[in-house]
Order: structure tokens, then sequence, then C-alpha cells
């Protein structure tokens, strides 16, 4: 029977990461439904940018209050995740922190610095849950942020927090476990956060407190295990995707507006210019523009994943401050609502793509796309550098080149754009009249 506990626990193991594996293949699939681009060049500067921007949460402290509970959060996270290793594999072999007697004083003070960020964690949480449910920041209660997202975001937090309590509680009632002599507990020194705990502990019968230790570990491992599978469900996977979110980063300039090399081979032959194009050319142009999810880039679906649905884009955007529709981070959770519905009906062996719906109409209006200014405030303000701008203006190009719907003051500009080469319907000739006009004014007879 003694190895039951380390059989159990192999099993849990097992499942968790079956069910983990199983979702990362999803989650790959639906991000490769997307069209193929490579972003590999400037190695170093997309080193640079994946340390300074996911790791160094450089962009967070725009605002630094919530950068600097965040922090702790994400420290916390990529820290107290070492412990855990520890609990695996006390869990593999039937041991009890196994690490302790190899790192005699420094297993001590780095127990002390878990609980410090366990401590900040748990603070850090129930401060996020007011802003969200008390203060009710304004970029957490838009329309896209009802239901699920609002849920998601609350229960994630309150996993959190029961997470950090679990330690806390285990650690107090182990080291007076140890104190007492009971069987494999080991005196590791004093802990200062949980040791604030002993005075509840102390009076508790020794056969209750090892079924408070031993029900705090297998809380917290499972839970870290459960946790770990619902960040692949939740808007919480741009913990994980964050690195490959900014590593992929446009570095082109913010004004910089991608084109067509199908439309810009064509137009270069029509003027004899010397093109790019491939000598056997496809036998048709694909779609101009993005209709759906898989006329968008890979990279374009793999930022919808990344979405941390903070609302900083939404919050810096110029047409939302002004009323119009238009939400950068409802973009991005349309897009990735669409590869999810999308996936979900392949794996079920239904028409997938062919559905009869689309990302256009479906999930987001021609009003949306039609209110971006293309200002690039979305893409400056999102922390983990995703970019919204780049799949409007790929829908909004549909809109224009394939169903010539963007509205009548658009089409007159498009046109006079093409014929006289300005916004304004006067010939190129007269550009410059203005500037004589006011010449021959400011010249005196």
């Amino acid at each position: 029977m003694s190895f039951l506990p380390q059989l159990i626990f192999l099993i849990i193991l097992s499942a968790a990461g079956f069910f983990l594996i199983k979702r990362v293949k999803f989650l790959r699939r639906n991000i490769l439904l997307g069209k193929a681009e490579t972003r590999n060049d400037q190695p170093d500067k997309r080193w640079k940018t994946m340390l300074l921007v996911a790791l160094g949460q450089q962009k967070m402290f725009k605002r630094f209050i919530p950068a600097f509970l965040h922090f702790f959060v994400y420290v916390g996270f990529l820290v107290i995740n070492l412990e855990v290793l520890e609990f695996v594999l006390d869990g593999i072999f039937g041991t009890h922190r196994l690490f302790a007697p190899y790192l005699g004083g420094a297993y001590v003070a780095a127990m002390n610095f878990f609980e410090f960020l366990a401590v900040m964690v748990l603070i850090s949480c129930v401060i996020f849950l007011i802003r969200r449910n008390v203060v009710k920041v304004p970029r957490f209660t838009k329309p896209e942020m009802k239901g699920w997202p609002a849920m998601d975001g609350n229960l994630i937090l309150c996993i959190e927090i029961v997470l950090m309590m679990a330690i806390l509680k285990m650690n107090a009632a182990d080291q007076i476990l140890a104190s007492r002599g009971v069987g494999h507990y080991i005196v590791v020194g004093d802990l200062f956060f949980s040791g604030l705990l002993h005075p509840i502990f102390d009076n508790m019968s020794t056969e209750f407190l090892i079924f408070v230790e031993r029900a705090a570990w297998w809380f917290h491992i499972v839970g870290i295990l459960a946790f770990a599978i619902y960040v692949t469900y939740s808007k919480h996977l741009h913990i994980f995707l964050a690195f490959p979110n900014t590593w992929y980063s446009n570095l082109k300039p913010k004004g910089e507006m991608s084109t067509m090399p199908a439309v810009t081979n064509e137009v270069n032959m029509m003027l004899g210019i010397p093109t790019d194009a491939p000598a056997d050319p496809p036998a048709e142009i694909g779609r101009f523009g993005a209709k759906d999810i898989n006329d968008l880039s890979w990279i374009n679906v793999m930022n919808a994943y990344s979405c941390t649905e903070c609302g900083r884009c939404t919050s810096e955007c110029p047409a939302n401050l002004t009323g119009k529709k238009l939400s950068p981070r409802k973009i991005m959770m349309d897009v990735r609502d669409r590869a999810e519905e999308v996936g979900k009906s392949l794996d079920a062996g239904g028409k997938g793509l062919e559905d009869g719906k689309s990302l256009l109409g479906d999930y987001i209006t021609k009003e949306e796309l039609n209110a971006c200014t293309s200002c690039n405030a979305c893409v400056e303000a999102c922390p983990v550098n995703i970019d919204p701008l780049a799949i409007i203006l790929e829908m909004r190009r549909y809109v224009a080149m394939e169903e010539s719907g963007t509205p009548a003051q658009w089409n007159a500009m498009f046109q006079n754009m093409e014929t006289s080469f300005a916004p304004w319907k006067f010939s190129p000739q007269d550009r410059f009249n203005w500037a004589e006009k006011v010449k021959e004014e400011e010249i005196p007879d």
C-alpha cells in the first residue's frame, strides 16, 4: 500500500500530460490554418524584442500600478514553479522535501523567497479582483468582456489565490509536524510567512495536521496540473505564447503597410519594371485580402491566441473612444473564436471552413472595420506586440477589392487617387495652384 500514493500520482501526471499534449496539437493545427508567412529576418533584434517585451515585461510598465502587481504574479509563476519540480519528484519517488538535505541553508532561503512571492501573488490577485469587480476599470467592462471572458479573468485570479494559500498552509502544517518529530517530516528552519499561521495549527492533533499537510500538497500539485491544462483554454495562454509571439513581431516601421506581391508584380509588368514574379505564376491569383481565418497568416492567428484580453489596445483606440463599435481586442477575440469553431468542426468530422460561416460578417462587421483610422495605437499599446491592424487591413482589403463594399465616399477617393494621384478631384498639374495664389497675394504690386 505504500506505493499507492505514487501510483495515483503517476496516473494523474500521465493523464495531465496526455490532455495537455492533445490540446497543444489542437492549438498548433488551428494556428496553422492561417497562410504561410516567414519572419526570420533580423534574428538579433527578434531575440532582443522577446527578452525585453515577453520576459522583461517592458511595455507593461507604461501603466505602472497594474504593471507592478502583474510583475509579482509573473515572477511568482516562474519562480514558484521551481518548487513544483520538487513536488513532482516527491510524488514520483515517494520522498518528502527531496532537495532539503542537499541544499541546507540555501533551501531555507529559497523557501522564504517562494513564500514571499506567494504572498505577493495573493495580494496582487486580490487587488486585481477588486479592480475588475468593485472599481470596474472601464476597459474590463466593454461589451466583448461580458459572460465567459469576465468569468475567465475572475476564475484564474481565484485559482491563483487558493493555490498560494495551499502552499502557506502546507508549509505551516509541515513544520509543526517536523517540530513534533513525526515520521519523515524535516525541520528546514524558520519560514516567516507560513510561520505566522502556526498559532492556528499549534493546538491541532498530529493526525489532523498530517491530513491538512497531505491535502494541501495534493491540492496544490493537482491544481497546478489542472491549471496547466485550463490555461490552454483560457486567455492566460499568453503565459506561454507571449514568447514566440514577440519573437515573430512585425519589425517594420509602424506606418508601413504590407502590399500584395501578386498585385505589385502585375502592376510592375504593366509598367515594364523588372519583377520578382515566379517563372510559372499560378493560373489565378488567390483571394485579395481576408474573408476568413485561412486568408490570414498563421502569425495573425497566433496573435489572436496570444491575446491577454487586457484591453489596453481598445482603451487607446481613438475610434472606440469616440463611441464607434471598433474594439481591437474584440477583433482578436473573434479571430480566436473562429479558429476554435473551425478546429472543433474539423475534429468532429464537420465541414470546417466550409460551414457557411466566415470571419467577416458572422464575427466582424464592416462597420467595425471601416471605423479603424490605421493609427497603430492598438499595436503600440499591446504588452505582447499583437498586431490587430494587420488583420483589420487585410479584411478591409477584401471588402474593397473583392466585394466593392466600401462606403461611397471611399470609392470616390479611390477613383481620385487612381486618376488624379490625390484624394481630391483635380488635375495633378493644378496641385500647386494654391501656392502660386498665396505667392501672388504676398507680393505687392
